[in-house]
């Protein structure tokens, strides 16, 4: 996934306030459990959501990119994390909360993933404890075929970052195309990223089949909307 690009990750995305996120996905959660205190981070990255977080819960995280979890480690000395896949881990524990955010619930890549995404997560919470995924463009948004740019400019990074995205489909690759220049010298690299186009019936199913009856705030935390759902 990011492995190749997890040292400019942070750089890429420094576009993001995670500190109003975090405020929103907290509201989030108070609004169901106002006592929790507990969470886990799924998909956790860098660990910048985290970094917010860790001061209102007692958080750990979980994300199957080794790379981008070193970076985490680093930057949350003593806070739990794991290396894992989102559709299959089993803590030994339960949350009073757990998020997926950033859009990381699409690389479950399909609908049979996605479910086992959410019947694992919501496995992992306590009675009463909330979970709440941040959804990845949804069908009916999706502007087809087009390309894409990000750039950073700092006075030691300059990074090009071109994305072509491709028709709408349920399974989309993703194309990443890098040019990064440091003062030791540039380099080219490309990524390829596979995620599944779910549809908003496709995680209100999710949510059901785990046992959650699912909210949806068309919001949320950045405009792609929010699913929230309650273990009885």
């Amino acid at each position: 996934m990011f492995s190749r690009s997890a040292d400019i990750y942070d750089a890429i995305y420094s576009f993001k306030d995670y500190a109003v996120e975090s405020d929103r996905v907290d509201a989030a959660i108070r609004a169901r459990n106002p006592q929790a205190r507990t969470l886990l981070d799924v998909a956790c990255g860098t660990g910048k959501h985290l970094e917010q977080l860790r001061g209102r819960y007692d958080a750990e995280g979980l994300d199957l990119d080794p790379a981008l979890l070193a970076i985490a480690r680093a930057r949350l000395p003593g806070v739990p994390l794991y290396e894992a896949d989102m559709t299959a881990f089993e803590l030994g524990r339960r949350f009073d909360a757990v998020t997926c955010l950033f859009s990381a619930i699409a690389y479950a890549r399909t609908v049979e993933r996605l479910d086992a995404a959410v019947r694992t997560m919501a496995s992992h919470l306590a009675p009463g404890g909330v979970l709440a995924i941040e959804p990845w463009i949804l069908p009916g948004a999706w502007l087809g075929a087009a390309v894409h740019a990000t750039f950073v400019d700092e006075p030691e990074l300059k990074v090009a970052r071109i994305e072509r995205s491709p028709p709408l489909a349920p399974v989309v690759s993703l194309e990443f195309h890098y040019l990064v220049g440091r003062p030791g010298g540039v380099e080219r690299f490309e990524e390829r990223h596979v995620v599944g186009m779910f549809s908003h019936e496709d995680y209100l199913r999710a949510f059901e089949r785990a046992g959650l009856a699912a909210e949806h705030d068309p919001e949320g935390l950045t405009g792609r909307g929010l699913y929230a759902g309650v273990r009885p």
